[in-house]
């Protein structure tokens, strides 16, 4: 088996398992947030066409991404919740926001040099 099949094969056997931990995956491909016209993706960047994060440090970049600001794990009305929606570039999604969600907190600070996320160890009491 050349490296290319096995490549795509554990590629396909890895899709696999996490379509079987995390059975709400899919939700991303229903017309309620897929659809162009009346979806809630398209919806949200209709609304905030800009990167919210980019747009935090002064740089105006176009959204192309709609992350969930509280992570959903299967919770359909968090899921569908527009005030849970962020809409957010690519680059900003796939590096600033996993990192948060790995940490568990918001990563940045305020103008005193304090994390701004309520839950980052420095800030608990």
């Amino acid at each position: 088996m050349t490296s290319d099949h096995q490549r795509l094969r554990r590629k396909r056997e890895h899709d696999a398992k996490r379509r079987a931990e995390q059975p709400w995956r899919a939700w991303y491909s229903l017309p309620a947030w897929r659809h162009p016209e009346t979806g809630l993706r398209a919806h949200q960047l209709r609304r905030k066409p800009l990167c919210e994060r980019c747009d935090q440090r002064g740089i105006i970049t176009p959204a192309d991404t709609v992350n969930h600001v509280k992570p959903h794990k299967g919770d359909w009305t968090l899921f569908i919740d527009p005030t849970n929606h962020q809409s957010v570039c690519k680059a900003c999604h796939d590096s600033i926001v996993k990192a948060e969600e790995m940490r568990g907190y918001a990563i940045g600070n305020d103008v005193n040099g304090r994390p701004l996320a309520a839950d980052h160890p420095w800030n608990r009491t």
